[in-house]
């Protein structure tokens, strides 16, 4: 990591210092361009010709009269974006994985989340966790929680990898470049979290970036050391009539799975000298996954415009345009898992006839198919789509019906294991399959009164064919006392295959051979946000046949009768002065909680003071306490072979409070935070800080943070 850090700061003081000297154009260097006739840009906004209306022609008209016409930088005339997003500095955005459409984000360089250091922790109330930074996480809200059948191995780890529909791409009117550093504990266990996002503009339409993060833990309790490097390069042209955006994704992930505690006990009941003297299932087995993903994608669209274009129409978003497009994907991920037989020891595993604690031995696996004294199961999943669109934007992108289109699409499939017969003949077994789709999407806009749409996706024929996706939203926003209030629903309706991996898998501690029907379910989800007032509330309604899941015995299985969930969300954040008391809270229930496990309530809470310390306004502070809970339920273990959750019906975690204090601050374009987490730990509390059965929490722990943005 202290090489990674070296390496960062040299690129910092290559990529950020030439562009300052560079800026600083003399009076002389001016004299001399207007001698020759050539325009200067004097940086600002004005640094891609984003003039104010008259005064590209009154520079114009003060230059000489020379033989060499002076080249003037068009603005970013991109239909993605309108003119308040074209005039921000910096700004980011990303793709949608089938139609012609770009997803803008403002960079945060605030000091609203800035001491939630774990990614998977930002949103709503946040997820459950195995403890340590870069491990497997499980959103509590059932409706947040993924749902592609796509190599199911890594989705514990979405919160964390890149992927087509996240990698982020920049525009910005100045180089960006932003490092991030954060570390906590000891140096043998130490967390650590590196950051570092570059982005340059060849030209105001065309950019370049690349993002880079490592996390990870060497592991507070015994066996849990844990890698997870994510890199995106991303590059993008949005013009006027073409625009392309392509990245190349690498994400790699090594983790060493300890099969959690042996015991609540051992966490609840019994205090070690250290945390990594709790004994662990599977530490003697070292049973280890490791992951590599790589996947590019280029998107491509073309537009056509049905009426006249002049000069001063710098976007086509306001004119009847048909584009047409087409997308690549190629996404191949593989998994490793290796461990050797070995069993561990439950000092509290029985009670004789006397009340007194008798110690057993236990095997973490029940079967070995294939070596009865080691595993290593290895899987393999490939897919290459291509998709062709055709896009119409009737009258104006922005209209009552702003876009109408369709494509079509073929996705090819590669899945490769060991099986016995490949044991024999020491070669990979490749079943391929494809599946052809259609696909459709309508949008528009009423004003700023309502923005609705619809899509729909299905596949006649082949690998997949049934399978069925339907989805409509519509928002509608009004004023109350001059506050913008938003009322939005959506709904949903899919019929999907199985996975692939869930009906097929032979390994040393797993084996089957499914044929499962599809999976049906209907979602129903009504908002309501006052964003001036930081007010939020949510309701979801689901309804689902033909459920898969993995039981208590890590087997797959299917559930066929209808399960019925519901979720309700509120937020509410009050300020009194500089004092934010700020509250989230999930309610949840499940018609059949052995299939579909879910906390009753589930809460985020922070309060914080906010405040200025000198009187310049350079140097802004807040301190307070961030707090975590849900109640008591059977929540899910992780089985490591599988790299998935299970429903665990042994025992109940939760009703734990866990709590991190912190003191966060902000000077010019830097921030800084320290955190101690779990300041509770043996103070009060049940001393169940499980939020996955098994896998305790990290216990008390001090946190500092860096983050640092160039912007010149």
């Amino acid at each position: 990591m202290k090489r990674t850090l070296y390496i960062a700061l040299a690129l910092v003081a290559f990529l950020v210092l030439p562009d300052v000297a560079y800026s600083q154009i003399s009076a002389s260097d001016i004299a001399r361009a207007q001698r020759r006739g050539e325009q200067v840009s004097l940086g600002g906004e004005n640094t891609y010709g984003n003039f104010a209306e008259g005064e590209e022609g009154e520079m114009a008209g003060n230059m000489e009269d020379t033989t060499r016409t002076a080249r003037i930088r068009k603005p970013l005339e991109s239909y993605y974006f309108n003119d308040s997003v074209r005039a921000l500095r910096n700004f980011m955005w990303t793709t949608d994985r089938d139609m012609n459409e770009v997803y803008v984000q403002p960079l945060d360089t605030t000091l609203t989340n800035w001491r939630i250091d774990y990614p998977y922790q930002l949103k709503g109330v946040g997820d459950m966790t195995m403890g340590g930074l870069g491990q497997s996480t499980l959103p509590f809200n059932y409706f947040e929680r993924p749902d592609s059948p796509d190599f199911l191995f890594a989705q514990s780890y979405d919160a964390y990898t890149y992927r087509m529909d996240n990698v982020p791409f920049y525009n910005s009117k100045t180089p960006y470049l932003n490092f991030m550093y954060l570390e906590s504990g000891q140096k043998k266990y130490r967390e650590e979290h590196f950051e570092i996002t570059t982005a340059h503009n060849v030209s105001p339409s065309t950019s370049f970036n690349v993002s880079y993060k490592a996390r990870g833990t060497k592991g507070l309790y015994d066996w849990q050391k844990t890698k997870n490097h994510n890199l995106s390069a991303a590059f993008a042209h949005t013009g006027k009539r073409y625009s392309v955006q392509a990245a190349y994704i690498h994400n790699r992930i090594e983790q060493q799975e300890n099969g959690g505690a042996v015991g609540v006990w051992a966490v609840a009941d019994t205090t070690f000298e250290h945390p990594s003297g709790v004994p662990m299932k599977l530490a003697e087995a070292e049973a280890e996954n490791s992951y590599r993903n790589n996947a590019f994608f280029v998107k491509q669209a073309y537009a056509i415009p049905l009426e006249p274009v002049t000069d001063y129409d710098y976007s086509l978003a306001n004119l009847a345009t048909v584009y047409v497009g087409h997308i690549f994907e190629y996404n191949t991920w593989s998994k490793l898992y290796t461990d050797k037989f070995a069993k561990y020891t439950n000092e509290r595993g029985s009670i004789d006839e006397e009340g007194e604690y008798q110690a057993t031995e236990g095997e973490y696996y029940e079967n070995w198919y294939i070596s009865p004294v080691m595993s290593r199961d290895s899987i393999r999943e490939r897919v290459i789509s291509n998709r062709v669109f055709v896009e119409a934007q009737p009258w104006d992108r922005n209209g009552a019906v702003g876009r109408l289109g369709g494509g079509v699409g073929i996705d090819m499939y590669a899945y490769s294991q060991l099986q016995l017969q490949d044991y024999i003949s020491g070669e990979y077994g490749v079943d391929k399959k494809s599946a052809w789709y259609a696909y459709g999407a309508v949008s528009g806009k009423l004003k700023r009164i309502a923005d609705w749409g619809a899509n729909v996706k299905f596949y006649p024929s082949g690998y997949r064919g049934g399978d069925l996706s339907i989805n409509a939203h519509l928002a509608l926003t009004a004023r109350f006392r001059g506050r913008p209030v938003i009322l939005s629903g959506k709904f949903s309706q899919t019929r999907q295959s199985p996975s692939y991996w869930q009906e097929n898998l032979f390994s040393n501690h797993f084996v089957w051979f499914n044929s499962f029907d599809k999976e049906n379910e209907t979602r129903f989800e009504v908002s309501l946000k006052v964003p001036d007032w930081a007010l939020e509330f949510g309701f979801w309604q689901g309804l689902v046949s033909n459920k898969i899941y993995y039981d208590a015995n890590s087997n797959v299985a299917q559930e066929s009768s209808s399960i019925s969930l519901t979720s309700l969300y509120a937020r509410k954040d009050f300020r009194i002065g500089g004092l934010h008391l700020d509250h989230r809270v999930l309610l949840q229930w499940s018609a059949n909680q052995e299939v579909i496990p879910v906390p009753m309530c589930s809460a985020f809470l922070s309060y914080y003071y906010e405040f200025w310390v000198e009187r310049n306004k350079v140097l802004r502070l807040q301190i307070g306490v961030d707090g975590r809970y849900n109640t008591s339920y059977y929540a899910p273990a992780y089985n490591p072979a599988l790299s998935t959750f299970y429903n665990q019906r042994e025992y109940e975690v939760g009703n734990y409070p866990y709590l991190d204090v912190y003191i966060t601050a902000k000077w010019k374009r830097m921030r800084i935070f320290l955190k101690y987490q779990h300041i509770n730990n043996g103070l009060f509390g049940n001393g169940q800080y499980f939020t996955i059965a098994g896998q305790p929490q990290n216990p008390g722990m001090f946190k500092m943070g860096i983050s640092w943005g160039f912007y010149d």
